[in-house]
């Protein structure tokens, strides 16, 4: 028999779960008086309604630890829902920042810089500012000019320092010195290498410079011409080969050809090492000035361009190569520095983002506002940090084999 439980539908529901042998158990005899076992714990009571208020609170603790366990699952899969959901977008963000930085710096398969011409071509001709024969003459001559490994010349400049020197030796009249590296060519970003190829530009205008000087003919006998990009791209690629700057080679997965990829001083300097070119990496890692500026930087450059043999002379024209220049996106190459009368100084900079139209304008006469293409001042460099790479010499093959050792974990002279 089932035992009632004073109209509470809960607990009568629940004591139907007792097992039958023991709910239907007869009361027990004991001196003529009936006793009555709870059939859940076997206690036996005198009276029948002890038992019932006993048999109701088994239903009642029964009932509240099941209920708490219930609530207790429901929290721990509430939680654990909230971790997955959590969990899976901290991975979509995470893949979508990857993804991100792979396309910002060339890494996400998209094509190099064969891929991005061709297809720059293809949109002009699509909106007309190019003729489909044109389209086809120069893709012919890009194919030529890479299966050479030669730069094309299209975006190249030469002559601008020459124009200079005859300008600050005419005009400027504010101009105490003026300092300028070994001649320089301009290289301006093209169809193929827009938004990425800074870095490579600057090095065919540092080697532009280098190509010029006697001191380095032997280092560059092998590199008489100016390498397109892809062929700098694989350069850089046996330098790693050859046991360069192992980090960056893994940070590129040991390939920069077919990719965007973006360079910086650390891919100049073993190029450059590997040439056995003396060179250093300075590392103007915060500003030294107010406002966030790099004062430092600007007396580092004066002092580099500088000799105790200019004699008042106001144009100097020195055998130093220009200057590598990087800091956060971009890099520029400095190829002088002006100190005016009132002792403040100016960056002469060629930024490869400037188009080549502009750079030639140069050419036929240079006044005040057109040297602004070039004149950087303090307040001018306000980035957080730079990085610069300069050529001062020839290393000799122990040199660089000992350079190569030490790239396996980079330093650069720190400034301040």
């Amino acid at each position: 028999m089932e035992v009632p439980v004073k109209g509470r539908p809960r607990g009568q529901r629940l004591l139907q779960g007792v097992p039958s042998t023991s709910a239907c158990a007869p009361p027990a005899c004991e001196n003529g008086q009936e006793l009555y076992e709870c059939p859940m714990c076997h206690l036996v009571c005198s009276k029948y309604q002890i038992l019932q208020e006993h048999v109701e609170l088994h239903l009642e603790e029964c009932s509240f630890l099941e209920t708490n366990l219930s609530d207790l699952e429901l929290a721990q899969q509430l939680q654990q829902e909230e971790d997955r959901k959590r969990r899976e977008i901290t991975a979509r963000q995470e893949r979508e920042e990857f993804q991100k930085l792979q396309r910002q710096y060339g890494l996400d398969g998209s094509g190099g810089y064969k891929q991005q011409s061709l297809k720059n071509m293809e949109k002009e001709v699509a909106r007309g500012r190019m003729q489909p024969s044109e389209y086809h003459k120069r893709k012919a001559d890009m194919m030529e000019s890479l299966s050479f490994g030669i730069d094309d010349g299209k975006t190249q400049t030469s002559g601008i320092t020459d124009a200079l020197f005859h300008y600050y030796q005419n005009e400027c009249k504010d101009i105490k010195r003026v300092w300028l590296s070994a001649g320089v060519d301009h290289f301006h970003c093209s169809l193929g290498d827009k938004g990425w190829g800074c870095g490579y530009r600057n090095f065919q205008m540092l080697l532009s410079s280098l190509l010029r000087n006697s001191t380095f003919k032997d280092c560059l006998k092998d590199h008489s011409s100016i390498p397109c990009i892809p062929k700098i791209q694989s350069l850089i690629e046996d330098v790693w080969k050859d046991g360069f700057d192992p980090q960056g080679a893994s940070h590129f997965t040991s390939k920069l050809q077919g990719t965007k990829a973006w360079i910086g001083a650390c891919e100049i300097y073993s190029l450059l090492t590997s040439l056995r070119l003396k060179c250093q990496i300075v590392d103007f890692h915060e500003p030294t000035g107010p406002s966030g500026t790099h004062p430092r930087l600007f007396e580092w450059v004066l002092n580099y361009y500088a000799t105790d043999k200019e004699n008042g002379t106001k144009v100097v024209c020195t055998s130093k190569p220009p200057i590598y220049l990087q800091h956060q996106g971009h890099s520029r190459t400095i190829l002088g520095i002006e100190e005016k009368k009132n002792r403040t100084l100016c960056l002469l900079i060629f930024d490869p983002g400037c188009p080549t139209q502009e750079m030639q304008k140069l050419l036929k006469g240079i006044d005040s506002n057109s040297l602004r293409l070039l004149r950087r001042f303090v307040g001018s460099l306000k980035h957080k940090q730079y990085q610069i790479v300069t050529v001062d010499g020839v290393l000799s093959a122990e040199e660089k084999v000992a350079r190569r050792q030490s790239s396996q974990v980079f330093t650069a002279q720190r400034i301040p």
